[in-house]
């Protein structure tokens, strides 16, 4: 090494520093949440057949993608990790850097196969013991509505919990599980119907609160109508909302 130089392995190593302290930052972060260690499956890969085979989860509400947006809300609530089931989506990858296990992306077989298959594509690269399932396509999910999720399934160790829309009908791809009961579900079930899958396991149902004039956090955007109704509520809300809207999961993250 020359005199007042910086070793060669020196300089690689501080990259790898600057991660872990990162992550070890997020990690305290979720702790002082007081939330169990939970991953985050978000399923991209529907066929759209009702929107035409658009790429839904690519469409944009307001300034962003709507799997950016659920990306985002897991993200900031403090998952461990996310994987994305569906096609690759280099852009999400920024939003997950910070996380321990950052994001994955796999795909169902075959691909676009269902929510089953992919809910299976997803849980295999699972490793904590909690799990939030999600549908790409909830625009205004937002990160307190998953931490919301992760302690109403983990209080008293339900099995899990899912939002539930005015009517209490449950909103199964926007809940949080107990990820070995959700295997276990999994390997008893033959069948195609998520709801087949995870209704068994008795949920508890949980109903938030809009975000201010937001609409609700369980609203998906599988047909054009609703998509358009989601960008008409983006663009109807007063600048004042649209701001607080987009720096609310920013400030969620502070310390």
């Amino acid at each position: 090494m020359q005199p007042g130089g910086t070793d060669r392995a020196d300089r690689a190593e501080q990259p790898e520093r600057a991660d872990r302290a990162e992550r070890a930052d997020r990690a305290e972060r979720a702790d002082r949440l007081g939330l169990p260690d939970f991953d985050a499956v978000i399923l991209a890969g529907g066929r759209a057949r009702r929107l035409g085979g658009a790429d839904k989860p690519g469409l944009m509400v307001g300034t962003t993608t709507m799997a950016a947006a659920v990306t985002a809300a897991v993200a900031t609530a403090g998952a461990r990790s996310i994987v994305l089931v569906g096609p690759p989506r280099p852009e999400l990858a920024g939003l997950a850097a910070a996380l321990p296990g950052g994001l994955i992306v796999t795909r169902e077989e075959p691909p676009g196969g269902g929510p089953v298959p992919a809910l299976r594509a997803g849980l295999a690269g699972v490793t904590a013991p909690w799990v939030a399932v999600l549908a790409a396509d909830l625009p205004f999910l937002r990160a307190a509505d998953v931490r919301e999720l992760v302690r109403a399934a983990a209080r008293d160790e339900h099995p899990g919990a899912v939002l539930s829309d005015d009517a209490g009908s449950a909103q199964w791809l926007a809940g949080c599980w107990q990820a070995g009961r959700l295997r276990g579900a999994l390997d008893r079930y033959a069948g195609s119907s998520l709801r087949g899958v995870l209704a068994p396991l008795v949920p508890v149902l949980l109903r938030l609160a809009s975000a201010g004039q937001e609409p609700p956090p369980w609203l998906d955007c599988d047909t054009p109508e609703a998509l358009e109704a989601a960008r008409r509520a983006v663009r109807a809300a007063p600048p004042a909302g649209r701001a607080s809207a987009s720096a609310r999961q920013s400030r969620e993250a502070a310390p």
